[in-house]
């Protein structure tokens, strides 16, 4: 388990002009990049303890997050590179 969030920046770090112009032009996309930093939240809390949960939760969440992201990484690849 990670003490450390996912954060998408770091999941992605060659596509952060992509991820910043479609969170502007994509009202879809801003939304899951809002989502999956709500749930990433969510995650790093439980992993550190400091709001615990049931581990079947936790996994859940685990997998909802997993679920955006691959949401956010297809869209950004949909959309052609500048």
């Amino acid at each position: 388990m990670s003490n450390n969030p996912h954060t998408l920046q770091e999941d992605f770090p060659h596509d952060i002009d992509r991820m910043h112009a479609l969170k502007l032009s994509n009202p879809r996309f801003a939304e899951l990049m809002e989502e999956y930093d709500r749930v990433n939240d969510r995650v790093h809390l439980a992993e550190t303890n400091v709001e615990p949960m049931e581990e079947l939760a936790e996994v859940a969440l685990r997998k909802q997050r997993m679920a955006i992201k691959d949401e956010i990484a297809r869209l950004m690849h949909a959309v052609p590179a500048d």
